[in-house]
């Protein structure tokens, strides 16, 4: 039976009890996040006027059947990602710190909507109740989605550079700011440093976006990997997602070519770079101006 968990305004449940002392330390919770299969649980925290969220792993979560040091572990192995692959469409991580039973990571908060919550909308709420954030985002003008999606390329240029390689990317890991029009990936913890190679069979991560690589023991896992799954993000917000067809696509065929060309099942014939492609988007836009 699970454990009912109280700090200050909010109640969740774990498989058993935890000491979060040193959380309420750190100022008031507001907000708990406590559906994710991956072994964390993150909160809003508030003290002072700012807000900070925190992601911590070594507490059992009702969703998580594996053991809570493997949690651990993967939360402290993804501080280098976040510390080397800084950018502002990137939450900004502020500290991490051990704790008598588990490892915390502390962010900058972000006053953005995941655009992916199965726990709070699962399909096909997903795509057609209107508190959903996928929902109004979908209908948001074009050039905003398209300025969404310019800002996950330009990041994952970055990646790229910085010699890392996506992996459980999705679009659970998007916040926009309907307000301000802001977009930024908030989940990163898998990302890793080149070279790569698959290791499951079936990597983490959701299948709308994976390569067939993904699904692959042993495959190479790069840059055309990360073409694959920025082509896949980009039916998600500017098409029908797993549906590739130019019907149900919102932009020009210009850019329905470059989307779908990042997509093809056969990793030679997709481009070589995330750049490379990001370069070849960007020629669509000045044509569109001129």
């Amino acid at each position: 039976m699970n454990k009912c968990v109280t700090l200050d305004k909010v109640s969740f449940q774990l498989k058993e009890d935890h000491n979060f002392d040193w959380l309420t330390a750190l100022g008031e919770v507001f907000s708990v996040f406590d559906e994710q299969d991956s072994g964390n649980i993150c909160f809003g925290i508030e003290q002072d006027g700012v807000k900070k969220f925190v992601k911590y792993a070594g507490a059992r979560t009702k969703e998580y059947s594996g053991l809570p040091e493997d949690a651990v572990t993967r939360l402290k192995d993804s501080v280098a990602a976040y510390e080397n692959l800084q950018h502002k469409h990137l939450v900004k991580l502020m500290d991490h710190f051990e704790v008598e039973q588990g490892y915390a990571l502390v962010f900058d908060w972000f006053d953005g909507e995941c655009l992916h919550s199965p726990w709070s909308f699962p399909p096909p709420d997903k795509y057609s109740h209107p508190d959903s954030p996928y929902f109004p985002f979908k209908q948001l003008p074009v050039k905003q989605r398209l300025d969404a999606f310019q800002s996950i390329l330009a990041f994952h240029v970055n990646v790229e550079k910085q010699q890392f390689v996506a992996v459980d990317f999705y679009d659970g890991s998007i916040l926009y700011d309907f307000k301000n029009n802001v977009t930024k990936f908030c989940d990163i913890d898998l990302y890793k440093q080149k070279p790569f190679k698959n290791n499951m069979g079936r990597l983490w991560g959701s299948s709308r976006f994976m390569s067939p690589e993904e699904f692959k023991m042993g495959a190479a896992i790069d840059e055309r990997t990360n073409v694959f799954n920025m082509g896949a993000i980009a039916f998600g917000l500017l098409g029908g997602e797993l549906d590739r067809s130019f019907p149900k696509w919102d932009t020009s065929q210009e850019r329905y070519d470059i989307a779908s060309k990042a997509v093809n099942p056969d990793r030679v014939e997709r481009y070589a770079t995330v750049e490379e492609l990001y370069n070849d988007w960007e020629l669509t836009t000045t044509s569109e101006r001129m």
